[in-house]
């Protein structure tokens, strides 16, 4: 039986459509979910074959291949008091094929390896059999972050204080008892002291089950490209790709108040979430931000019949591009008396329409984004490009290769679709 509100108390590092989902919760149920943090502790955590560690898919009640869900985002708090981040160097001979997915024991040659903890840096997470410092990655750059308790403001520490977090790094973490990745907290690294920014949480993850396993990390399709014909377990065609459902998208616009809308590619859907970030530049330009642990709730809600390749979001209107933004009286007001003089009849509302994209590359994400709202509304390419050009935006979610495409669209192309409802709710 259906269940009103679901609790994840499980983490998983690959999203495999073959495993038990949690749930169901039922249509118009809630999912609260205590997330652990994404990148950073996964990827210091050789046992773990994935860059990230999310909550057990949840099954929603009534929801079959080729439907869609939205996701309303009600909560994102950040629980976290500190959290260590920065660019990443791979280390060689450390990985078969992909340091996120086959981290491996050079001297023992084993993937994977089981692992144990040694005090804090660097060289603290060792292989149990050896003894040698096994994980794959390094810093190029990296720094120690705390907030403050009403989690707005937060600065990055020097080494004294970076050495203080590290020697209380799982508790400051607040990581969930369910979680079996290391404390990033634990390397202390104060590259960059002193500097100040703000707190806007928003969360890298999140979506529906792929219809093949994936590593979580790799739930898009720039990650993706290391899965094809790579030499590990998790290996994939380049045609199985496009099983994924580009959970991991890295978008700043994915916070507290937006809705995500996320394509069923397997019964029940699968909804799962993690990587929450206290704040994002877009385009993640290092590659890393600010991981932490977050408690987040979501709003589940079953459309039928809506046949998305990716996901669709709804952001928050001060997140929208300036020219997609909901149309005021004055611009309206402005463009009628245009019409009556030209003897043009105007398109009537619209809203702004914005979908995901992903690929190898932010060309072939742009492309990949404009194929998706063509082929969904049923609007020739040409037209939208014309409209993302002078009543929209493209806007960079992640590099290499994530991309969210916007666009002004009547509001009868959303009502085709069944969800003409939800952007009224959202924009009027």
């Amino acid at each position: 039986m259906a269940e009103k509100v679901i609790r994840t108390k499980e983490m998983v590092w690959v999203l495999d459509p073959g495993e038990k989902m949690l749930g169901p919760v039922a249509d118009g149920g809630t999912i609260i979910a205590h997330t652990a943090p994404g990148c950073w502790g996964p990827m210091i955590t050789p046992e773990g074959p994935s860059g990230h560690e999310v909550t057990r898919p949840v099954a929603v009640e009534g929801a079959e291949v080729g439907d869609a869900i939205a996701l309303k985002i009600k909560k994102v708090k950040v629980l976290s008091r500190a959290t260590v981040s920065g660019t990443d160097q791979p280390r060689e001979g450390y990985f078969t094929g992909d340091p996120f997915v086959a981290p491996r024991c050079p001297v023992c040659d084993i993937t994977n390896p089981e692992c144990e903890l040694k005090g804090t840096g660097e060289e603290s997470i060792r292989c149990k059999k050896c003894g040698n410092p096994v994980t794959p990655f390094g810093f190029g750059s990296g720094y120690t972050m705390v907030f403050d308790e009403e989690t707005n403001a937060a600065i990055t520490l020097n080494a004294e204080g970076s050495e203080e977090v590290a020697s209380n790094a799982s508790e400051l973490a607040s990581l969930p008892p369910e979680s079996k990745q290391y404390p990033i907290n634990l390397w202390a690294r104060a590259d960059l002291p002193g500097v100040v920014t703000r707190v806007r949480p928003m969360i890298g993850n999140i979506g529906s089950c792929p219809a093949v396993p994936f590593p979580s990390s790799h739930n898009a399709g720039d990650f993706g490209q290391f899965l094809i014909d790579a030499p590990h377990d998790y290996g994939l065609s380049k045609e199985q790709l496009s099983n994924r459902t580009d959970g991991h998208m890295d978008s700043d616009e994915v916070r507290e108040g937006a809705i995500l809308i996320v394509p069923v590619k397997v019964p029940g859907a699968g909804i799962y979430l993690g990587d929450v970030h206290a704040m994002q530049g877009d385009g993640e330009i290092a590659g890393h931000t600010t991981d932490v642990s977050a408690e987040v709730e979501l709003e589940v809600q079953v459309i039928k019949g809506l046949n998305l390749d990716g996901p669709v979001l709804l952001p928050n209107r001060e997140d929208l591009p300036f020219l997609a933004q909901p149309q005021d009286t004055d611009l309206k007001q402005a463009a009628r008396k245009l019409g009556e003089k030209f003897k043009t009849p105007l398109e009537g509302e619209v809203f702004p329409f914005q979908s995901f994209g992903s690929g190898a590359n932010l060309n072939e994400a742009v492309e990949n984004g404009l194929e998706r709202i063509s082929q969904l509304l049923n609007m020739p390419m040409d037209e939208v490009k014309n409209r993302v050009t002078i009543a929209g935006a493209i806007s960079i979610s992640r590099l290499p290769g994530v991309i969210q495409v916007t666009a002004m669209v009547p509001r009868s192309y959303l009502k085709n679709l069944g969800i003409d409802r939800l952007f009224q709710e959202k924009y009027s």
